[in-house]
């Protein structure tokens, strides 16, 4: 049986629940603001005025391969579905959401999995909460974080939304695999593995 968390624990969860929802939001209200559109990835930027359009505008973090540009996601992950009414993507992505993130929450609280959930959740939740809230107000996700080698090979742009769940997703396959009541997968539990 796995080990019981703390009330501690819960709180934990919840307050870097409400940090890393912040924190994408205000990722993309920066993006919004601060960065040059990306024509090619955002059907709106192009009548946004005062926003100067073109990739190469974008701030160079690793010049050659990772800069900031804004662009919009109207699908999910690799802009699948992206062409599918307004309604249809909305309603489904609201949807799956909320039944993930309600099946997550109820793990959290009723004990279940091993002590790396306690850390899975928080991340995957918020990242689901934070792309949830852009398509609810502006019909798409803003992203922002592009990936790529030179001008060839691209990683499809991202968010710091999509980082934590992606993280989250990790960890929680690794707690998958780990043995009940143990923090790394040997005998005995871990006093402090459950604390995020």
């Amino acid at each position: 049986m796995f080990q019981r968390r703390s009330p501690q624990t819960i709180v934990l969860c919840f307050v870097f629940l409400a940090f890393f929802t912040w924190l994408d939001l205000w990722t993309k209200h920066w993006a919004t603001q601060a960065l040059p559109c990306d024509p090619a990835a955002s059907e709106s930027c192009r009548n946004i005025p005062g926003k100067p359009p073109g990739r190469r505008a974008g701030i160079e973090l690793v010049p050659g391969y990772l800069d900031l540009a804004y662009a919009e996601n109207r699908g999910m992950a690799f802009s699948l579905l992206s062409d599918a009414p307004a309604w249809v993507r909305t309603t489904l992505f609201t949807a799956s959401a909320v039944v993930f993130t309600a099946v997550l929450i109820w793990m959290l609280l009723t004990h279940q999995g091993g002590p790396l959930l306690a850390w899975s959740v928080p991340l995957i939740v918020s990242g689901a909460l934070g792309n949830m809230v852009d398509r609810w107000r502006l019909g798409y996700v803003v992203d922002f974080i592009r990936f790529h080698i030179h001008d060839g090979w691209e990683w499809p742009t991202f968010n710091v939304a999509d980082c934590t769940i992606l993280v989250g997703f990790v960890l929680l396959l690794i707690d998958g695999m780990q043995k009940p009541g143990t923090a790394d997968g040997r005998a005995g539990p871990h006093p402090a593995a459950d604390t995020p």
